[in-house]
């Protein structure tokens, strides 16, 4: 069993929260890790490089001089790929570089994902998060009374929440992620998570429901 403290906004234990580590995942695959992984930093790639072909630069298509008499090195036209200003010989076309795994790798290395941190514990849960107007100082304190200020964090809440986003967005180590848009590569690429209770009921139920 995973036990967790909870803590209020202020930083104070207020309680604590077990569960099976079951309900995530039944262990960490490293190698569904590393593939996801790579999945996403291969679908981030533009593939937009682009270079022109001997037939697509501008210039006339007129052989530059006669083949023979002129003393010098026989030439074809200005578009020569050998020439200044000419065609590449290979150009580079658009490349789509994007692939996606079966949705239920995808899914269940999210759980692993998530299951990692609470092994490294490097989970933080919070009772609740509620923001009434878009401050950026209340982000920054509930941070702070949790001892994370220096770290990388990943906010996870229950529910798309504007106004939690607003207040969040301006700072550099914290990304915000309602709990249904959570997948590996944002896990992994914060060194904390900070969850609400609401958010990880959520989490567990969505693996019952899925199982």
């Amino acid at each position: 069993m995973i036990t967790l403290p909870i803590h209020n906004r202020s930083g104070q234990a207020v309680g604590t929260y077990e569960f099976d580590p079951a309900d995530l995942a039944p262990d960490v695959n490293r190698q569904l890790l590393h593939d996801v992984v790579v999945m996403y930093e291969t679908n981030r790639r533009q593939g937009s490089a682009q270079t022109k072909t001997r037939g697509q630069v501008v210039g006339s298509k007129k052989k530059l001089y006669k083949q023979k008499g002129t003393g010098r090195a026989r030439m074809g036209n200005k578009r020569t790929p050998i020439r200044r200003g000419g065609g590449h010989t290979f150009a580079k076309r658009p490349v789509d570089h994007s692939y996606r795994l079966p949705r239920k790798a995808v899914a269940l290395a999210t759980r692993m994902a998530l299951l990692s941190k609470f092994q490294d514990n490097q989970v933080k849960l919070v009772d609740e998060l509620t923001i009434t107007t878009p401050k950026t100082k209340d982000v920054v304190a509930l941070l702070k009374a949790l001892g994370l200020t220096e770290s990388s964090c990943l906010l996870t809440i229950e529910a798309h929440d504007p106004i939690v986003w607003k207040s969040a967005r301006n700072i550099p180590t914290l990304s915000v992620s309602p709990a249904s848009d959570l997948n590996a590569y944002d896990l992994l690429q914060r060194k904390t998570v900070v969850l609400t209770k609401a958010a990880l009921d959520k989490i567990r139920s969505g693996k019952k429901q899925a199982s």
